[in-house]
């Protein structure tokens, strides 16, 4: 959604024109040029405001204009207090503890302004994407809608720790992935007075849990369901062995295959749906029953 012209304009007179108020006024020129102002006294409350304040600061004191040091002090010590959001900060914010250090890193963005400008931008966006909740995938909501209303202690947090977990901890988030469908399967096993192995694997609880629920493609005679179930468990039997392969559940060798964020948004979006199915399949059970 492009931004509002006049958010921008407070914005950006916050780094160069703050307020005033019970603070000093005087303004004071570095060796470079650079300009300091006083320090704001009203910083948006915001999240996704506040990471927008610190990327003009850094475009700010790259491109020759006024700014406050302690408001980039003050921001970056937040965002790196943030487990989820430290790791999307760019490398050079994370690096540079002050804005004399970053002067060395912007001047090696680019040689003009307007190139220092975009590469800023850029690297922000990953940042500013999650806390504006753009990194969400379309099933997350519904997903988790379903789990709470499941009402089974666990679940729901599972599915969110997955859904946290996906860019900053990939290994993490399969392993919840996994996790999640254990959660459920157990669940209604245990709801429906079904004994199981509790050390069992997951596609093991799965096959007991889908014969329960009449989900194994062998109990139905139209092949579009047989091949629809079949498929089901397929992944199933994938998250259990990718979670085993190249999750965090497991030790590696050095030539271990690392899962980046995209196989993470894979198995945790797959583990989603089948929790989901899995759910209303129990729900619609006991309606019908009841």
């Amino acid at each position: 959604m492009p931004e509002d012209e006049g958010d921008e304009s407070r914005r950006k007179a916050l780094v160069s024109h703050p307020s005033t108020a019970n603070i000093p006024t005087s303004l004071a020129s570095g060796d470079d040029g650079a300009v300091f102002v006083p320090f704001p006294n009203n910083l948006p409350d915001g999240p996704a405001e506040r990471a927008l304040v610190l990327q003009d600061t850094l475009i700010s004191r790259s491109t020759g204009g006024a700014f406050n040091p302690g408001v980039y002090n003050l921001l970056r010590k937040e965002f790196i207090a943030d487990p989820e959001a430290a790791p999307l900060l760019p490398r050079y914010v994370r690096r540079c503890r002050d804005l004399n250090a970053f002067w060395s890193e912007a001047k090696a963005m680019s040689d003009t302004y307007e190139g220092r400008r975009a590469q800023i931008r850029a690297d922000f966006q990953p940042l500013l994407d999650h806390l504006e909740g753009a990194g969400r995938a379309p099933l997350d909501d519904a997903i988790t809608d379903a789990l709470a209303a499941f009402n089974a202690e666990g679940v729901s947090v599972v599915w969110r720790k997955a859904l946290e977990r996906r860019e900053r901890d990939p290994e993490g988030a399969i392993t919840a992935a996994r996790t999640l469908l254990e959660t459920v399967c157990k669940h209604v096993l245990d709801e429906a007075g079904e004994v199981y192995d509790d050390g069992a694997d997951l596609p093991s609880l799965y096959k007991q849990a889908a014969k329960l629920l009449n989900l194994a493609p062998s109990a139905h005679t139209e092949e579009v369901f047989r091949q629809i179930l079949g498929g089901c468990t397929s992944v199933v039997a994938g998250l259990g062995a990718v979670r085993n392969k190249i999750s965090d559940a497991h030790g590696r060798g050095a030539a271990g295959v690392r899962p980046v964020a995209r196989h993470a948004q894979l198995a945790v979006n797959l583990a989603g749906a089948m929790a989901t199915f899995i759910v209303e399949t129990w729900q619609a059970r006991n309606q019908l029953s009841g």
